[in-house]
């Protein structure tokens, strides 16, 4: 018997979609050539601008005018409780630095849970012309195309990805955790957006990532994704993913990173 597909789950993929779909847009065509700095965050280094204001607020009041009891955790300061169980977790631009210099790895991540299970997840990916997206259960795309992770190779033959956080003192640590990684790998790449990191896990561009410090909107959608293309994703041994650490891996190198993260102590500052 053929499973019937939820169909709120359908409509909160099929809004996700359109939100990021028109956050991209608004931040592809509406990028200054001197892209004006509006703010910052923890560090100089953390630019927000604008357009990422912008964004969200675009992307909050087009959810909130189709599902108004919904709740919402946005990184630019959107938090609603919500009255029916479904909470939309918004990172209008991951990948902000690379934004600012006019790299092309960025993009729009949306994800929403039900009950507190994530349970849709969109990645859209303007400059790569890209959208991921993923429901549970339901397996992981990029537009029309299934996504799968890379079956896994020897350990040192994976390429991994991971992430520097904007404050000094805890970038510092993640450097000397990468100089004892690389050794032991094929090599690391840094992209500069945790969304975008985790997709390349799920479509078989990254054998495996990490990254400590990262909050609920700049992993939700991703994990999502890379889990629905046959990844594991976790935090600490035994713990899920979360700020502490993030690994998303294909299964034969899952464990080995996880302990390998673990022995060099990735998870301290």
């Amino acid at each position: 018997m053929t499973e019937v597909p939820d169909p709120l789950l359908t409509e909160l993929r099929e809004l996700a979609l359109e939100a990021a779909r028109r956050a991209g847009a608004l931040l592809r065509d509406g990028r200054p050539d001197d892209l004006a700095v509006a703010r910052t965050k923890s560090s100089p280094i953390d630019v927000v601008t604008e357009m990422d204001i912008a964004a969200e607020k675009l992307i909050t009041d087009f959810l909130a005018e189709h599902r108004p009891q919904d709740g919402l955790l946005g990184e630019e300061g959107a938090a609603t409780p919500g009255t029916s169980g479904v909470r939309w977790v918004i990172d209008p631009l991951d990948g902000t630095v690379n934004y600012l210099y006019g790299l092309p790895t960025w993009g729009v991540s949306i994800a929403a849970e039900r009950d507190g299970e994530t349970v849709v997840g969109v990645v859209e990916a303007p400059m790569r012309g890209e959208t991921y997206h993923a429901v549970l259960g339901r397996g992981a795309y990029a537009g029309d195309r299934r996504l799968a992770v890379r079956p896994s190779p020897a350990f040192d033959q994976a390429l991994v990805g991971t992430g520097f956080a904007y404050v000094q003192t805890r970038r510092a640590h993640q450097a000397e955790v990468a100089r004892q990684v690389i050794p032991r790998v094929r090599d690391i790449r840094r992209g500069g957006s945790a969304a975008l990191d985790l997709c390349d896990v799920a479509a078989g561009r990254l054998d495996a990532y990490y990254e400590r410090g990262l909050n609920p909107w700049d992993l939700a959608a991703g994990a999502l994704i890379a889990r629905e293309a046959g990844a594991l994703t976790g935090g600490r041994p035994g713990e899920p993913e979360s700020g502490d650490l993030t690994v998303a891996a294909s299964p034969g190198l899952f464990a080995p990173l996880q302990e390998l993260l673990e022995e060099l102590g990735a998870w301290h500052d």
